[in-house]
């Protein structure tokens, strides 16, 4: 939907900050087929002598909280309660563990537990634009409308790096189904690294993938393990004879290098859609009440606990996608047109699949992580497309804004209990160094090992930067 932007003048030398590298240092059998690419090796991994040049790995795993559609940071963790009421809105706030810190009102679990948090108040990826600022996000790369579905994903480059690990892709999305349109874009991508370093979806395919309609869908259960399903008919049996006339048919092609890679990538296939371990992870319905309770009976609650129980067993990068909906409609692009039929964005925020809900369902996780010894080794991201505009427009709702907006990391190495970075007393610009999504993508790969001057190569086998820019915002880790 085009944005209808309130006019704020921009201040001068907004969105010049950028750091720049001078050079670069050196189920069924389609079931199966999907699989298959998910596991092909990367050829290209990070240089062991390049590795030594960078910081050691503060992160065993990633969760990236993927909200798309814009969160609207006022009614998240920047209200600004001194401003006007159209700027303001009705919502109150409320005192977090941080002295002097406030959130809005409908995110008290996540007040509780804010000297966890390191809260960027300025992030800016300086586009009102949905598919150029997701694109950038997920990439953490500069694109122009050409390259949304070209620039490879920050979960792929670590998928293609450090590969598939305990049975699972290297790089997973729960559900993966979010397709901002229209036209419908799927900006989950391996880019140019190849398909087959973008995320395995455990949701399998959209069910209306325009989310312009409400339909009934599968539970969310059900849904999450659709990708892992075998086909009617298709038994573990029947799976394992096909498994076997895959291994007769290229014990026929041994010695064609081609063959080998192809059977590499079929055993991890084969492997994933038997492994009790990873159908297992899946599985939401071994999770006690209590802990359903926790995260909150809502899609964004038990995709958060599915991803939980991914790390838990070893995954390595894990994205909960939770944005465009198709019960809901786009959940954070709350313009208020008329279209969208939503409630007042003051309103909108207090409802259980709205920010409220985002705040059970993240406290949720981040609490359960901690008590099972996991949030240590887990950096957990939440990022969106960019913030809401200042002003309440007429209809009752925000329109994009790029310019600010606020996002957090947690866990992983992340030094706690700090709000990095502030807007003016209307959260419309920056007035400290704003930080875009290369540099969250520098923070990601610095805190899980990957050295930013590592080399990657395309499919034509040319050598190109992990990052042309951005630097790991530096309050992130320690």
């Amino acid at each position: 939907m085009s944005p209808t932007l309130s006019r704020f003048p921009l201040p001068a030398g907004f969105g010049q900050r950028m750091h720049r590298r001078d050079a670069l240092r050196i189920g069924s059998v389609t079931a199966a087929s999907t699989l298959a690419s998910i596991f092909a090796p990367g050829r290209v991994r990070a240089n062991p002598e390049q590795a030594r040049t960078g910081k050691p790995a503060s992160a065993h795993s990633v969760i990236l909280l993927w909200m798309a559609g814009g969160v609207t940071h006022h009614e998240s963790f920047d209200p600004k309660p001194d401003a006007p009421e159209e700027i303001r809105g009705s919502l109150s706030t409320i005192p977090t563990r941080l002295p002097g810190v406030r959130f809005s009102a409908v995110c008290p679990e996540l007040a509780k537990i804010a000297d966890r948090l390191a809260i960027v108040r300025t992030y800016a990826p300086g586009s009102d634009d949905h598919f150029l600022a997701q694109a950038m996000a997920l990439s953490g790369r500069k694109v122009t409308p050409a390259q949304i579905t070209s620039e490879p994903n920050v979960g792929a480059v670590v998928s293609k790096l450090h590969g598939p690990r305990a049975g699972f892709p290297g790089y997973i999305a729960v559900p993966g189904v979010t397709r901002p349109g229209p036209p419908p874009k799927n900006l989950f991508v391996g880019g140019w690294l190849g398909a087959q370093y973008g995320p395995f979806p455990t949701g399998g395919s959209p069910k209306n993938a325009d989310f312009t309609a409400k339909v009934q869908e599968a539970s969310e259960e059900e849904f999450n393990r659709q990708a892992l399903q075998l086909a009617e008919g298709l038994t573990d049996q029947r799976l394992s004879a096909r498994e076997s006339l895959r291994a007769r048919l290229d014990a026929k092609l041994r010695g064609f290098e081609a063959a080998v890679s192809v059977n590499d990538h079929y055993t991890g296939a084969f492997k994933m859609l038997q492994s009790p371990k990873v159908r297992g992870a899946l599985d939401l319905t071994q999770e006690p009440d209590a802990v359903r309770e926790r995260y909150g009976r809502t899609k964004v609650g038990s995709r958060c606990l599915l991803a939980r129980r991914l790390v838990e067993a070893g995954a390595r990068f894990v994205m909960v996608d939770y944005g465009y909906d198709p019960e809901y409609g786009n959940l954070w692009d709350n313009h208020n047109a008329a279209s969208q039929n939503f409630p007042h964005i003051c309103e909108m925020a207090q409802r259980p699949y709205h920010v409220a809900g985002m705040d059970r369902a993240f406290a949720g996780l981040l609490n359960d992580l901690m008590e099972r010894g996991l949030l240590d080794r887990t950096l957990v991201v939440f990022l969106t497309d960019f913030g809401r505009t200042p002003k309440i427009n007429k209809n009752g709702g925000r329109d994009h804004w790029g310019k600010a907006g606020s996002i957090f990391f947690a866990g992983g190495g992340t030094q706690g209990g700090r709000v990095i970075g502030a807007t003016d007393k209307i959260g419309a610009f920056p007035t400290t160094p704003a930080y875009t999504p290369w540099d969250v993508a520098a923070t990601i790969y610095q805190a899980i090992g990957i050295p930013l001057d590592t080399a990657l190569h395309d499919q034509q086998d040319r050598q190109l930067l992990l990052l042309p820019e951005g630097e790991p915002i530096p309050e992130v880790l320690g």
